[in-house]
């Protein structure tokens, strides 16, 4: 029985699983096909810890780089600020991230993750090790090496291609 088929992804049948793609155009098919399983992954493991895996998302955030802003949270997790406003309440409220005022601009508040995120983000790594190892499964490390390149390669021509459309605006 293939993962879809135990309901791992969330449903009874995924088409993408048993449909012979061409390797060649589809590319950005498969892009979102692996996404869209890491995330029902996520969402699953997420949810078995009582949070979201956009909740989630803000605690690995802080972690990178404590002390962002819930605007910049929301840049970079493509949401809307009041959305994750209402995400860093529950957090706040689970006692994983306070919210400090800016030293320079009292209107700011500066998010930063307490001790108590601590043994959530591990959970999160570990779950993050347990998704790359299904992703991977069988990819040899050049195999690994060469996607990682490829994905980077394909996210700099994005994200150029958004600038110019920007400042064409």
């Amino acid at each position: 029985m293939t993962a879809a088929q135990h309901g791992l992804w969330g449903c009874q049948e995924d088409p993408c699983l048993t449909q012979d793609i061409p390797r060649d155009d589809e590319l950005l098919i498969l892009l979102t096909d692996v996404a869209r399983f890491v995330r029902t992954l996520a969402d699953r493991r997420a949810r078995g810890q009582g949070m979201t895996r956009a909740q989630w998302l803000i605690l690995f955030r802080l972690r990178a780089a404590p002390g962002l802003t819930q605007r910049e949270l929301a840049v970079l997790l493509e949401v809307e600020p009041i959305t994750v406003g209402r995400l860093v309440d529950r957090l706040e409220a689970r006692g994983l991230v306070e919210r400090r005022a800016d030293p320079t601009d009292r209107r700011v508040w500066r998010l930063h993750l307490t001790p108590a995120a601590a043994p959530v983000l591990v959970e999160i790594d570990t779950a993050r090790g347990l998704f790359d190892a299904q992703a991977t499964h069988g990819i040899t490390q050049a195999q690994r090496a060469v996607v990682i390149e490829a994905l980077l390669a394909m996210k700099a021509n994005l994200q150029a291609s958004a600038m110019e459309a920007v400042a064409e605006e």
